[in-house]
């Protein structure tokens, strides 16, 4: 439905940005003024609350909420069993916690001055205003940041990824994520322990090497990436970005990648540019799967969607 689109649009264009929450301002004080523990527990709970957030939103209105007008959007059109989206949940709930190690590990070393490039606010807290103006701090300085942040990151996520499947050791770890080949906005981070660790490793890296906004950083991947990966795992393909698109991936590459990327077959392993794709060698050249193109074949009409099963998720709150 319109009113459905519009809301999963604001989601994954950055109203989800816009409206983050407060906490986001105060990551740097969690870690500033807490131990260790107290503040990887705080972290969790957070990246939790973001993941119920985003994930849960958009679970809700393409799957328990499922349509005919959504589903000709859907480029797999059967509908994930509830046994394998529990599975996602539950590998998510543990993967996080390796997820947020890194970032509490990033403060812990600000807060004793051993990672001296990371500042909170607008500037580092030694230099004047005037002096960090001179020296570049501010909202342009910010802007950098956020778009090298999203490059690098995107290209080293990208990078780890193709490794996951060209080397037989990393396809241990990584293997885990591909026991859902109809995914859901639940698997954005249904992995094994090593694969968040690593996934999460610029959140302590950037800190380390050049001067970085911490509040930004997090953000960034608590709010962007997570808004962008629960898109690109949601199965469903958006009416205003087609597959075809000549820069971004889109669910259909990401869906395409849950179900033929194997073992010493990387397929699709870009996050949010398909320049990497390209670059390595890893894009589908068969006949396009995706849902653009099944409707164009004359697909995905009413009398198929009356034969479609869409199972009761509600047995998901069952926690029994």
């Amino acid at each position: 439905t319109q009113s459905t689109w519009g809301t999963l649009t604001c989601l994954y264009s950055g109203c989800a940005a816009r409206a983050a929450p407060r906490w986001l301002d105060m990551i740097c004080e969690i870690g500033f003024t807490s131990n260790f523990l107290v503040t990887w527990t705080t972290l969790t709970a957070l990246g939790l609350a973001a993941q119920i957030v985003l994930s849960g939103s958009v679970f809700y209105a393409l799957y328990v909420k499922a349509s005919y007008e959504t589903w000709r959007y859907k480029t797999f059109p059967k509908y994930p069993e509830p046994s394998k989206v529990r599975g996602e949940i539950l590998e998510m709930l543990k993967s996080l916690v390796a997820a947020t190690l890194c970032p509490t590990i990033a403060l812990f070393l600000t807060k004793r001055g051993l990672a001296g490039k990371a500042y909170c606010g607008m500037h580092p807290s030694h230099m004047e205003p005037e002096q960090a103006a001179a020296e570049g701090y501010g909202w342009g300085y910010l802007a950098v940041c956020f778009a090298l942040i999203v490059f690098v990151s995107d290209w080293y996520e990208s990078t780890y990824h193709f490794c996951g499947h060209k080397f037989a050791a990393m396809w241990e770890w990584h293997k885990e994520h591909h026991h859902f080949p109809n995914p859901s906005p639940w698997a954005v981070i249904s992995d094994e322990w090593p694969d968040q660790l690593m996934r999460s490793m610029p959140l302590l890296v950037f800190p380390l090497v050049m001067p970085i906004n911490m509040d930004l950083l997090f953000a960034t991947f608590a709010v962007f990436f997570y808004a962008y990966g629960s898109y690109l795992h949601s199965g469903f393909e958006l009416p205003w970005l087609s597959a075809h698109n000549p820069v971004v991936n889109t669910s259909y590459h990401h869906a395409v990648h849950h179900a033929l990327s194997i073992k010493n077959k990387p397929m699709h392993i870009g996050f949010f540019v398909k320049l990497w794709d390209w670059l390595y060698g890893s894009v589908l050249r068969d006949k396009c799967l995706c849902a653009e193109c099944d409707r164009a074949a004359g697909n995905r009409t009413r009398a198929q969607w009356a034969e479609v099963v869409v199972p009761d998720y509600s047995v998901l709150l069952n926690l029994a």
